[in-house]
């Protein structure tokens, strides 16, 4: 595997071999661009290669931490059945507490999703009403315009109308 020492001292290689006349002994300064494209492929594919162990060690590290999250949740859980284990102990009505504290906890859970199906409701509300008024607005300045057109109509069809009226007076 290429270092980062090696991948950047290699440009400055090459660029030593051109300029050495290295490219006169080839023959064709068209290997030369051959030597900087595989150069830029052996670049491009050791850049990739270290993007893709660095996504392995992250996904590693996510795998880690979630592990860790579900041994906390699942140590969280039994904290809080001792916790209600010595609840029930030092109170007397620790049947009817421990029920409604389910009750608590299921209507909690039922919650939840509907609280999420509320919030998207509301965007999809915001979202046609937006619409709605956006298209009133677009209505509104077209009823406009059409009485504007229809004002301007009238107003020649007036003016045509006292033309030919003076005509005609104008011909008797």
């Amino acid at each position: 595997m290429t270092t980062q020492k090696q991948i950047i001292c290699e440009p400055q290689q090459v660029t030593q071999m051109k300029n050495s006349g290295a490219t006169s002994f080839i023959g064709s300064p068209t290997m030369s661009d051959k030597d900087d494209q595989e150069l830029s492929r052996t670049v491009l594919s050791t850049f990739r290669a270290k993007e893709e162990e660095i996504e392995k060690k992250k996904m590693a590290v996510k795998e880690r931490v979630e592990a860790q999250l579900s041994r906390v949740e699942l140590e969280s859980k039994r904290l809080g059945e001792i916790r209600e284990e010595l609840d029930t102990l030092q109170d007397p009505m620790r049947k009817e507490v421990g029920v409604v504290r389910k009750r608590i906890d299921t209507i909690n859970k039922e919650l939840k999703p509907l609280g999420i199906t509320c919030q998207k409701k509301q965007r999809e509300y915001k979202e046609f009403l937006d619409a709605f008024n956006e298209k009133s607005k677009e209505k509104a300045q077209l009823v406009g315009k059409l009485k504007e057109m229809v004002g301007e109509s009238e107003k020649l069809r007036f003016k045509r109308l006292e033309e030919l009226n003076k005509h005609i007076e104008a011909l008797n």
